[in-house]
This record gives structure tokens, sequence and C-alpha cells, in this order.
């Protein structure tokens, strides 16, 4: 939690960034700290089942074409870039107002090699983007078998 600190200005740039430094904890990777420094990363959970990753993206007011998923060198790469714009006119009260807006984040995930490349479902419902990797499926160990001799 940040406290409110009240400064009389009279304090130099230097000894403010100096306090600045010591009071903000920079191992804290948490969703606060980009947001200080005007980014905004969505939540992610991740989840892995016996058959497949799961990985749900906290990414409201989006649409699927909002989105690009890939897969680069067992890489998972989601990301988004939006831009928009818009227009107020009014000429009775000679008014114009014209707001953009441009958002845009990268997120990667490292995936192991027991992944199938060719098997991955993507949807997006409700503000959550939902992204299916499924694992290779690999032969379970056969019970062992007795050879009897002759």
């Amino acid at each position: 939690m940040e406290t409110l600190l009240k400064r009389n200005g009279l304090s130099s740039p230097v000894n403010t960034l100096i306090e600045d430094f010591f009071s903000k904890d920079i191992f804290d990777w948490a969703d606060k700290n980009f947001a200080a420094v005007g980014a905004n990363l969505p939540s992610v959970n991740l989840k892995e089942t016996d058959n497949s990753l799961e990985i749900e993206m906290a990414v409201p007011g989006m649409k699927k074409e909002d989105f690009k998923v890939e897969i680069d060198n067992n890489m998972l790469i989601i990301s988004s870039e939006r831009e928009e714009e818009k227009e107020e006119n009014r000429k009775k009260d000679n008014y114009v107002r014209k707001e953009f807006n441009y958002r845009s984040f990268y997120r990667s995930f490292f995936l192991p090699e027991s992944i199938d490349e060719n098997k991955i479902d993507a949807n997006y419902i409700d503000g959550i983007l939902h992204v299916v990797v499924a694992k290779k499926l690999i032969d379970k160990k056969k019970s062992p078998k007795t050879i009897l001799m002759k």
C-alpha cells in the first residue's frame, strides 16, 4: 500500500527521486507498478491438466479480432493492439472535441516440449480470453511382462 505524502515544494527533485527510489519495493512486480508507469498488463491464470495447458486472460472491452495468438519456438505469444478515436462536433457552440486512445499488450509464455502445436484452441467470452494448448499423447508405460524360459 502506498502512503500519501505531502510535499512542501521546497525539496529538490534529487531528494524526491532518492526518497521515491528507497520507498518503492523494486521486487514487487504486481500490476500496480506497471500501472504507475502507464502500462497495462492483463491478469493471467495458468492451469495445467493431464491433457492440456490452459490460459485465461482478463481483457474486458475487447473483441476477438483485437488479439493475436501465435507460437514461435515453443513460446506462446498473446498480443493486442487497439486504437480508438472519438470526435464530437457542435457547430452552434463552435465546440470540437477529439479524443484518441491506444492500448496494447504483449505476453509470452514458455511452453514445454510436451505440447502439441497443432492443437490449440482460443476463444473470447465475456471479457476473458481462453487459450487451451493440448499436450502430446505419450504412451503410458506398459506393465512389466515376464518371459518364461524354455
